[in-house]
């Protein structure tokens, strides 16, 4: 495994901004910066073997959807 990566996202409430505005920007800044989706990842431990196997299943995907693309003109 790699570094641990520590994603810290903050957020200040602007002059005039109304507390709803403030809550939609810190949604989008959670979900450009990823944490949504690494929360999501880890919920459940996963098997090192499922997620190759998954990660292979979906080259096999991507490489079969190309072809297929690469075959009209």
């Amino acid at each position: 495994m790699g570094p641990r990566r520590r994603i810290v996202v903050k957020i200040v409430l602007r002059e005039r901004e109304s507390v709803q505005e403030a809550v939609r920007r810190f949604r989008k800044i959670v979900e450009r910066s990823g944490l949504k989706h690494e929360m999501r990842r880890r919920e459940r431990y996963e098997k090192p073997s499922d997620v190759k196997r998954r990660a292979k299943n979906r080259a096999i995907r991507r490489s079969k959807a190309q072809q297929k693309a690469g075959g009209r003109t």
